[in-house]
């Protein structure tokens, strides 16, 4: 059993592809993952535009021959034309994951009501020896941050919580290496029978 976690990081964006500004995303994502995850990880980043076939094509690469076991995708979200992530996620995926869209935007609510507006997509991409979890997360830094960890009060009671938190046993289930999570950023849900004692 493969150990170490690969991450897919893309970040989806016409200008930041081309120049025009400095892609906020990966470093956003990256700077995340390195202080939630306890489990040793590696990742693999892409800066491409707003392209459907571009954007399919990157996913497949990532599954199914970098071998991600997880794709977190930045950007290109919402209802605007050239807003196709969803639509390219959704068509290389095997499994719908509807409740990682649902959560998000639950969480977006408590801050804006166009959170409505965003279209966010998990799908599972399965071949016939690997599996990913791929997730569409919004654009701005730090939505992705209350996205993937949650909300807590003023008191650290958590208001909603980060859909982060499914990951790890998301992983499990479908074949991918045992993620651990620093618990003060984001504690991992597992049920009892799922928890492994660390060596």
């Amino acid at each position: 059993m493969r150990s170490e976690l690969v991450v897919g990081l893309v970040s989806i964006s016409d200008r930041a592809s081309g120049g025009v500004y400095q892609d906020q995303g990966i470093p956003a994502l990256e700077e995340w993952l390195a202080k939630a995850l306890a489990t040793p990880f590696r990742v693999e980043t892409r800066l491409i535009p707003d392209e459907r076939a571009q954007i399919e094509a990157t996913l497949v690469e990532l599954v199914d021959q970098v071998r991600c076991d997880l794709v977190l995708t930045t950007g290109g979200t919402g209802p605007s034309r050239r807003d196709v992530t969803p639509e390219a996620t959704l068509a290389v995926g095997t499994k719908e994951m509807p409740g990682f869209g649902e959560q998000m935007r639950q969480i977006s609510l408590h801050f804006v009501p166009t959170a409505i507006l965003s279209r966010q997509v998990a799908v599972i991409r399965e071949t016939p020896d690997h599996a990913a979890l791929i997730m569409n997360l919004p654009g701005q830094p730090k939505s992705i941050k209350e996205t993937l960890e949650g909300l807590k009060d003023a008191d650290g009671k958590q208001i909603a919580g980060g859909i982060f938190a499914a990951v790890p046993y998301c992983i499990d289930l479908i074949g991918g290496p045992y993620i651990e999570t620093d618990e003060a950023v984001c504690k991992a849900f597992r049920p009892k029978s799922a928890i492994r004692k660390s060596s």
